[in-house]
């Protein structure tokens, strides 16, 4: 492999917002911090890393320009991975798959709880014309105007999905799968989740509070999709129910403890898993970015 270290002080740039990614990054030792409108007026800070964690990755899952500069918090040491060898990679390093999927369900969780807070934030303000309740909740508005001031000229595609290859999963059959008629429970809000799933055939219902006088429909997902995928990565309960709303609607689950034995037999399954979960933090990203312009003019009127 042509893996190459990299060393940096304190200050120096990895990777560029903007700049077509042909690598992605693994830190060795040290730290970054990850920035948007790095060196503008209106920087602002996205997270911190420290050694073991993946960065970079988006790029080469889905091909879009850098989302974000990230800069070296002192003496840092990372190995940068050609995206064109992250097969290899993985092959030589079975246990940083999960690795590279907790990094991307970490960011997805943090995304999904900024998003929300967002939400109940647009909320509060559709709510109310009273000045007094804009200045009152203007620390929580500030944050989400200067998110808004920093992206407003980025442009996060999502029409676009991630390439789902139907004749791959027909061609190369599950691992574990199973059948469900219409109105059978997948998973339920509450269940303790060791899995994902992959929707073969059929259709897929996701609920909150299902069956409960406030229930909600979250989404309706047809084949091939995915699913569930925090499960193969954290114990904590899932957070919406599963129902099939047709007959022979038919899932494969993905255990987590067999995650490096499907991606020996089959690494293109988990390639494609990366990839819906890299558009899927894209997607939550572009949602969060709009709900911070409409929170801007709702409190600009």
């Amino acid at each position: 492999m042509s893996m190459v270290q990299h060393e940096y002080k304190k200050g120096e740039v990895i990777i560029k917002e903007g700049d077509s990614g042909k690598s992605f990054f693994f830190l060795l030792e040290g730290g970054a911090s990850v920035y948007g409108g790095f060196g503008k007026n209106n920087q602002i800070k996205i997270a911190d890393l420290e050694a073991g964690e993946f960065f970079g990755e988006m790029a080469i899952l889905e091909a879009y320009p850098r989302s974000a500069t990230v800069v070296a918090k002192g003496n840092t040491r990372v190995v940068e991975i050609p995206g064109n060898e992250m097969n290899e990679f993985f092959n030589e390093n079975p246990d940083m798959i999960l690795e590279l999927m907790r990094h991307l369900g970490n960011r997805i969780q943090v995304m999904t709880s900024d998003y929300a807070e967002s939400k109940a934030l647009l909320r509060e303000l559709r709510g109310s014309e009273n000045e007094n309740t804009k200045k009152s909740l203007f620390s929580k508005i500030k944050k989400h105007i200067d998110v808004y001031q920093t992206n407003k000229n980025k442009v996060i595609e999502t029409t676009k999905s991630f390439d789902v290859k139907f004749d791959y999963f027909a061609a190369n059959g599950a691992d574990y799968t199973k059948e469900f008629r219409k109105g059978g429970i997948i998973c339920n809000k509450g269940d303790a989740s060791n899995c994902m799933y992959v929707l073969l055939s059929g259709e897929v219902g996701i609920y909150d509070n299902y069956k409960k006088p406030n229930e909600e429909k979250l989404s309706t997902l047809d084949a091939i999709s995915f699913f569930g995928e925090m499960g193969l990565f954290t114990e904590d309960p899932r957070t919406a129910s599963a129902v099939a709303e047709t007959d022979n609607t038919k899932v494969e689950m993905i255990d987590q403890n067999d995650i490096m034995d499907t991606y020996k037999s089959n690494p293109e399954k988990i390639e494609m898993v990366l990839r819906h979960m890299s558009y899927r933090l894209r997607r939550l990203t572009s949602d969060f970015l709009n709900a911070c312009k409409e929170i801007t003019e709702n409190y600009n009127s």
